[in-house]
């Protein structure tokens, strides 16, 4: 009998708020193929089906919690209660084997499942509140970072996306090194293998002569976007032939379109908005330089997929962005929130078209060859048979009923943790 995992998501494709959407529809997408059977349990989105097979992907959308909700956390409680419904539904169905929860949003749902219904429970941190907010400042935000210690706290193992999510997840919730792997997200290259005609699409934004430096994310300030407009005076005054093309929505967007007529650049930034995942990846090829500035990134899959396009890419060295954005090797890396210093990254590669090229294909390689979803799901399908071997140990009184053996990583580069912790059963 096939195994089964019960994925519990917040958003998943076509509802994408975040890398985290993506994140979830791929790695689900690639454990499919390996002979698991995949439940993606997660929130409504309009004009969807309330159970669909998506690439051999189970995907099941909560339709019963339609009530109006007065705020941000009724709403998620309510969506919790809906992913309950629907996933203890199908557990008494055809049971799961494990399941897997994607950030403090799913936590209750996640938590019942494991304390109700006997499941071993695996989380991946996306992010943390306190990353975000650069600290912890309202009761709101506090909230949030008591939810995030317990969905930690009760996972039996914690996954996180690079060293920099494992440092903070120790520092932060105090949990043990050999809790917490290191899984870094992908991308998917063979989606940027197709032809259209660049120079028409490319002429809607810009001259032959222009040069286009790409910011995809959302219009938040831990992002970084106002680093870069504050950059642009600077670029222009060395390279004028320079336009600015940002998508995304946000909060942020309107302070940031004031900053741009504040800083006289109306015709050299043009704000996007919401792009569909097609006309991006059209929008990708035609981008002489993919930026990504944040003050704060657990990972940075947006600088991935500039990689994947074969676009050289300017980051800032936060987070997890310099775990395979390497200065001067498959990319360039500058000083988070510093405008000076995004300005000359962005500068070296568009006067050094022979940088430029380099740059793009050692990034491209590295993409291929390590960051693609195919190995990310085998790492984590390790992760999950290790946990299920070690939960076949336990006793019922959480003590193991015999010394586990050592359990050894099938890929070196990124190393299971081999020891028992005894609040795996708490």
């Amino acid at each position: 009998m096939a195994k089964r995992v019960l994925m519990l998501s917040w958003e998943y494709p076509p509802r994408i708020i975040g890398g985290l959407a993506r994140v979830v529809a791929e790695l689900s997408k690639q454990m499919s193929q390996t002979g698991w059977e995949v439940h993606v349990v997660t929130s409504d989105h309009p004009g969807t089906a309330e159970h669909e097979l998506i690439d051999g992907v189970h995907v099941h959308r909560v339709k019963t919690q339609t009530d109006p909700t007065p705020d941000f956390l009724t709403w998620v409680h309510r969506l919790n209660f809906g992913l309950l419904q629907y996933a203890m539904a199908l557990h008494r169905k055809t049971p799961f084997s494990i399941v897997h929860a994607h950030d403090w949003m799913v936590g209750d749902a996640a938590w019942v499942m494991k304390v109700g219904m006997g499941l071993p429970l695996i989380a991946t941190m996306h992010a943390t509140e306190s990353g975000r907010m650069h600290g912890i400042h309202t009761d709101l935000q506090r909230y949030i970072h008591r939810m995030e210690w317990r969905l930690t706290f009760e996972a039996w193992e914690v996954i996180v996306n690079s060293h920099h999510m494992h440092a903070e997840l120790r520092t932060l919730f105090n949990l043990p090194a050999d809790k917490i792997v290191i899984i870094p997200n992908g991308t998917d290259p063979q989606v940027f293998d197709f032809k259209f005609n660049q120079q028409s699409l490319r002429s809607q934004y810009a001259n032959p002569s222009e040069k286009i430096v790409l910011y995809v994310g959302r219009m938040v300030r831990e992002k970084g976007v106002q680093v870069l407009l504050d950059s642009a005076p600077k670029i222009l005054a060395a390279y004028p032939n320079t336009k600015f093309l940002l998508v995304g929505t946000g909060y942020y967007t309107d302070n940031l379109k004031h900053h741009v007529s504040q800083l006289g650049l109306g015709d050299r930034v043009n704000f996007l908005g919401y792009v569909s995942d097609q006309d991006l990846l059209r929008i990708y090829k035609i981008a002489d330089i993919v930026c990504i500035p944040s003050l704060y990134e657990p990972f940075g899959i947006v600088a991935l997929e500039g990689m994947a396009a074969k676009v050289p890419v300017v980051t800032s060295d936060a987070g997890g962005l310099t775990d395979f954005v390497e200065l001067m090797v498959t990319g360039i890396t500058t000083y988070a929130g510093d405008s000076s210093s995004l300005a000359w990254g962005i500068l070296e590669v568009l006067r050094n078209p022979e940088l430029a090229q380099r740059l793009a294909q050692d990034a491209y390689e590295k993409v291929r060859n390590i960051y693609n979803w195919k190995v990310i799901a085998r790492r984590t399908l390790e992760v999950y048979e290790k946990v299920l071997k070690e939960a076949q140990q336990i006793g019922p009184d959480g003590v193991a009923s015999r010394p586990p053996e050592p359990i050894l990583a099938a890929s070196p580069a990124l190393p299971l943790p081999s020891s028992t912790k005894s609040s795996k059963s708490s």
